[in-house]
């Protein structure tokens, strides 16, 4: 035990040390994410990178069993395919989180390396071969078993990612699953699952001093995808030498909360015609803020509480017979589904409205895809405002302005583009985003709506923000090619 007390001191020192100092460093630099959107919920940039201080605090006490000669440190080195899948793997989604905090990576990229790095973890023996059944025998999966330990690794990794939304969310939740994994690592007596989790919960409370609210720094993607990838593959091997029935289940329970939110999302975004990676504010914890009127602090609070149920559960399975896992089973049912429907995800009133809300949503996917092509193969700034120019009528908005700007040799020269529509007479809504491409602001997009609307539509501002992030990223380039070559003029005039 005071192995497991010496990792988790150390994880959790070193954690508050860089984290601290990336927090510093990052609010010098601007890698820091801004309040631009009404899926934020909060108010002033915040840095994003607080993932590398809990990939460090993991790490280093692990690190430290490659230099000290002792009885742990042994074990820990026979067992080649657990370091492998978790130093190589951690290290590779770490890598890819930061990218993407940095510089912002695709679906396709991400989805693409989180998939090699599950077929990576198959390959090393971290495997889900069985099914667990309450009710009867075990399923055997058989072949099956690549494709459900790809879905379990891909699904975990991105639903820490989901989940953290509010303060200390993220950290709470995993947090959680740590123990519930270390809970049952130490009732086996399994003494690397156990030094893993207690590395990995020192490197979350590390982490937690920064980030529960008020929130001075979030884990970025960097953090929640690498949680995500350890959990899952740890979940992995303790479902592995459970040998009870409800082996899969355990590790399905304990991360209960970000599972269901994210089946929830994605249950949600295709029937109403969102693409299935576009952020809302639907969640869980936004439709408890919104609906059940908690605060900020108060609703991760509620939701600790719940994931503390879920642990309660998921140990309760391990221990339980068939009879009384069926009971336990129930018993989260009822809960989950009094929660839906407080949440409102179970109002029948708002199906009758689904189906049009669909076919509007596919016909504004259409049209951001027609504009964005255009956009892209823009050869100056006309062609860029004859792109966006559409948008106007297709969006029923009264004005629409497109404003291009550069500094050079001290000066700020600017070309604005307007259209001007008869389309209500109320006082107006004005939406105004940043035009940003080569890492510097290019100018702003503005819409503005007189029909008496009090906000803007989600579906319309995320669309709104793939365009201007086109508009934005062919501009830098328009740019680049015109300082490249002399000959090649790109002007802005006041």
């Amino acid at each position: 035990m005071i192995t497991y007390l010496v990792a988790f001191l150390v994880a959790l020192m070193v954690a508050l040390v860089l984290t601290l100092v990336v927090r510093n460093r990052a609010l010098v630099w601007g890698w820091v994410d801004q309040a631009n959107s009404s899926r934020k919920v909060h108010v002033r940039p915040i840095p994003r990178l607080g993932g590398i201080g809990i990939v460090g605090g993991f790490f280093a006490p692990l690190c430290a069993l490659f230099l000290v000669d002792s009885v742990v440190g042994v074990q820990f080195l026979s067992q080649t395919e657990l370091v492998w899948g978790l130093f190589g793997g951690g290290l590779v989604v770490a890598l890819l989180g930061l990218y993407d905090d940095l510089r912002g990576a695709g679906a396709k990229l991400k989805f693409s390396v989180q998939m090699l790095v599950a077929l990576g973890l198959y390959a090393l023996g971290f495997r889900i071969e069985v099914l667990a059944n309450p009710f009867g025998p075990e399923v055997p999966l058989g072949l099956l078993g690549l494709p459900f330990t790809v879905f379990w690794v891909v699904g975990v990794i991105n639903a820490l990612n989901l989940i953290d939304g509010l303060d200390g969310l993220a950290g709470g939740v995993a947090f959680f699953g740590v123990g519930t994994n270390f809970i049952l690592a130490l009732s086996r007596g399994d003494v690397l699952l156990c030094l893993l989790m207690a590395a990995l919960a020192g490197a979350i409370l590390g982490f937690l001093v920064f980030n529960f609210n008020p929130a001075s720094i979030f884990m970025g993607d960097t953090g929640s995808m690498f949680l995500g990838f350890v959990l899952a593959a740890v979940s992995i091997k303790t479902s592995a030498k459970s040998g009870t029935a409800v082996a899969m289940l355990v590790p399905v329970m304990a991360l209960g909360l970000p599972i269901m939110d994210t089946l929830l999302a994605m249950v949600r975004r295709t029937l109403l015609g969102r693409p299935m990676f576009s952020a809302d504010k639907e969640h869980i914890h936004h439709r408890m803020m919104s609906r059940l009127v908690l605060s900020h602090r108060a609703t991760v609070l509620v939701l600790y509480g719940l994931c503390a149920l879920f642990t309660l559960t998921a140990l309760g399975l391990h221990w339980a017979n068939r009879a009384q896992s069926a009971m336990l089973l129930t018993g989260m049912g009822v809960v989950v589904a009094v929660l839906m429907r407080k949440l409102g995800y179970l109002d029948l009133r708002r199906a009758s409205g689904m189906s049009e809300l669909r076919r509007k949503n596919i016909r504004l996917r259409s049209l951001v895809k027609g504009v964005t092509d255009e956009v892209r193969v823009a050869n100056g700034p006309k062609d860029l405002w004859a792109a966006v120019r559409p948008l106007a009528e297709a969006l029923d908005a009264s004005r629409l302005e497109l404003r291009l700007e550069r500094q050079r040799d001290g000066n700020r020269d600017g070309l604005t583009f307007e259209t001007r529509r008869p389309a209500g007479a109320a006082l107006p809504l004005e939406v105004s985003l940043r035009v940003e491409g080569s890492g510097e602001t290019l100018g702003r997009f503005l819409i503005a709506w007189s029909d008496g609307r009090s906000e803007i539509n989600r579906d319309e501002e995320l669309a709104l923000e793939l365009v201007v992030d086109a508009v934005g990223d062919r501009a830098g380039k328009l740019l680049a090619q015109a300082e490249a070559d002399p000959l090649r003029v790109v002007s802005l005039r006041r």
